[in-house]
């Protein structure tokens, strides 16, 4: 079958399985690819991200988006209309159209891009933790599925944390003990989140418990918080929650909810080529977490793009059209030589 050379770039990576922690192989397909679309240097550092530049200014252009899936998937098909796989939305798709807009455009004077394939970023984003203090980008452009005529100028954030308790024995007549109260805790916090507003949800993770000898309960939950949300705040909040029930907090990870505005220019570039491609632009708040969130600190002009519909994401059909992924390599090829003209 035959593919225009950056569609077979991306059914290549989707063929091979990464979900997060196994990520290697397809990395090194990356690494070997790159060169053929106008990068040089590829490598893997240290963490196993995959690296490339081009340029040589003092002023740095970083596009980073993730490599590694969610488990499970659909089976792969791939024909002249479409890419069906686990990462062909998320966020394979992305990786790929970065990767070849990034080694096409002209890469302005004083200016150098920066290519990440970023592992990690389903679990922990220790991909995008381990570059973040590598670089101080003048502006950064995130890989995630926001289709060919949308870009995203915020996410919510979230706390990753367990409700744990337990007890050195006792019996269910007298005590409804540790499982009893974690889930007690947890059905609380469930209740307080749905009053606290739009934005906030709470899911479940993970749990498990013995009722037998040192009994135990633990319950790991997912909070995902709006823009404005303060992080003193909420840890009181389930600070004051697990007390209640006696059981214990302890939080894994915050990553803060982010968000620029319309103006920034990162956004601006991408609406302008939005247009210029023939399309209407759509400006999307996220209700996701992302590395988007993780490399907020670099305080540039940022936002996230990428060609595939996030309704696909972890799904059991994720797909992506293939004319769909050309237009966004087509976007990004308008967007991100704008991106250097307008950052001063």
């Amino acid at each position: 079958m035959s593919l225009p050379e950056s569609a077979r770039l991306l059914a290549d990576l989707v063929a091979i399985p990464s979900p997060t922690g196994r990520e290697e192989a397809a990395a090194r397909l990356l690494v070997n690819q790159l060169p053929r679309f106008g990068w040089t240097g590829a490598h893997l550092d240290g963490v196993g991200n995959v690296i490339a530049s081009r340029g040589s200014g003092e002023k740095e252009l970083v596009i980073l988006s993730h490599i590694d899936t969610v488990s499970g998937g659909p089976k792969i098909v791939i024909d002249s209309e479409k890419i069906q796989g686990r990462g062909s939305v998320d966020a394979k798709g992305p990786c790929c159209a970065l990767a070849v807009a990034g080694g096409l455009v002209p890469v302005l004077p004083g200016w150098r891009v920066t290519f990440v394939g970023a592992v990690g970023e389903e679990i922990d984003s220790r991909g995008a933790r381990f570059r973040m203090p590598l670089h101080s980008p003048a502006a950064c452009v995130i890989g995630e599925p926001t289709g060919s005529d949308g870009v995203a100028l915020s996410y919510r954030g979230r706390v990753l944390f367990w409700f744990e308790a337990e007890d050195g024995g006792a019996h269910r007549s007298g005590s409804p003990g540790p499982m009893t109260d974690v889930v007690r805790a947890t059905s609380s916090l469930v209740d307080i989140t749905k009053n606290m507003g739009d934005g906030y949800t709470t899911s479940v993770v993970e749990m498990d418990g013995e009722e037998a000898g040192t009994r135990y309960g633990r319950i790991q939950i997912d909070l995902r918080i709006p823009l404005g949300a303060e992080q003193e705040e909420l840890e009181l909040m389930l600070g004051e929650t697990a007390a209640a029930f006696g059981v214990n907090l302890n939080i894994v990870e915050y990553d803060p909810p982010y968000g620029v505005q319309k103006t920034d220019r990162v956004i601006r570039s991408f609406r302008t080529a939005i247009r210029d491609a023939g399309a209407r632009p759509r400006i999307l708040a996220k209700r996701g977490t992302c590395d988007f969130n993780v490399l907020s600190p670099w305080g540039c002009p940022m936002g996230a793009y990428g060609p595939g519909d996030s309704k696909y994401d972890h799904s059991p059909d994720e797909q992506i059209p293939i004319p769909e992924f050309l237009r966004g390599v087509e976007v990004l090829k308008l967007a991100l030589p704008r991106i250097m003209e307008n950052v001063a």
